[in-house]
């Protein structure tokens, strides 16, 4: 089965390198440094227990109509940086082609594919500016994906995981098709876990709990998961911006199967890890913060929920983001 991965990230990387060493036809949609290692040496996983992965058997084209079409879509840039590359998707999708989504956040179909009820076929701006997303990918092709690994790209073509390997798959409608449970073999085949859920939506409000939360307020403090969650102050305002968060999802029909506290417990066992957002403010890059946040709050409008804490780590994160583009800057904390 040839399975495309665009984006050759740490995401990207981490499943593209153990699909090919199980034997799958991958190509990686990548650019720059990291296109041209990944053609010169291939790609390298070093695991969480220091073994490594070697794959030399993959194909790399930063053309998206080069690599045609595919079996699979692995989807696996951030949430901003689908809308820009929409167009381009239809060079990969064929007839029978499955697009899986592996944005953190709200994502740009969550009230198509069978959520009913009164936001059936609701746009959300945050999550798809314009509806370029919705206007080039038929969401009858996705299938949904919460992402759980923490992986970082070390240096081009070289990915290191932090923890995790699960990957929670999941058909918009809710059903156990046969696509959904051929895609989760194939990565339980190389090593993930890949559980099937009939509740995609709900599994991507627990991650997005943390991810709302965490990853703005590390960004702002430069702080690691653990210091967040041990420094008293900054606990509780994850808290209350998750119970923001999840009076939201209750009021779109999501039920939370663990509660704030375990949660937020399973947060600080990560330990001394840098969220994804805080590694973009120390490196200067685009910020996801819609998707993360902005959505969090259009979906708060749109059912009539204050979120006042979210709204004012969310200005913030604006004002910071804003900042650092201006001067194409990067920030982070240094010793002296």
């Amino acid at each position: 089965m040839s399975i495309a991965i665009v984006g050759a990230g740490a995401i990207g990387g981490q499943l593209g390198i153990k699909l090919a060493h199980a034997g799958e036809d991958v190509t990686f949609i990548a650019r720059g440094a990291n296109l041209e290692a990944i053609r010169d040496k291939g790609m390298r996983l070093i695991e969480e227990d220091g073994s490594e992965i070697q794959v030399n058997n993959v194909r790399a084209t930063s053309s998206m109509a080069e690599a045609g079409v595919h079996d699979v879509v692995l989807l696996t840039v951030k949430a901003h940086q689908v809308g820009p590359i929409a167009a381009d998707l239809r060079h990969l999708v064929g007839p029978e082609t499955v697009v899986v989504t592996m944005q953190n956040g709200i994502p740009w179909w969550y009230f198509c594919g069978g959520h009913g009820g009164d936001y059936a076929g609701t746009h959300i701006e945050a999550a798809d500016p314009g509806g370029l997303i919705a206007k080039h990918l038929d969401c009858s092709r996705v299938i949904g994906s919460v992402v759980y690994p923490a992986a970082i790209l070390t240096e081009p073509g070289v990915v290191k995981v932090v923890e995790g390997n699960r990957y929670t798959l999941g058909e918009l409608d809710g059903t156990a098709s046969g696509r959904v449970e051929r895609l989760a073999a194939q990565l339980t085949k190389a090593g993930f876990k890949a559980p099937v859920t009939s509740d995609i939506r709900g599994e991507i409000w627990l991650k997005l709990w943390g991810n709302l939360s965490f990853n703005p307020i590390s960004a702002l403090t430069h702080a690691t998961l653990v210091d967040i969650c041990q420094f008293p102050d900054t606990r509780a305002l994850a808290r209350s911006m998750m119970e923001e968060a999840q009076a939201i999802a209750n009021k779109l029909g999501v039920t939370f199967r663990v509660d704030i506290d375990r949660r937020i417990a399973g947060a600080e066992k990560v330990g001394k890890h840098k969220t994804s957002m805080l590694q973009d403010v120390e490196a200067g890059r685009p910020i996801e913060l819609e998707a993360l946040v902005g959505s969090v709050i259009e979906l708060g409008r749109l059912t009539g929920t204050p979120t006042p804490h979210i709204d004012s780590v969310y200005a913030l994160m604006r004002l910071l983001s804003k900042s650092l583009e201006t001067v194409n800057g990067s920030l982070c904390i240094v010793s002296v």
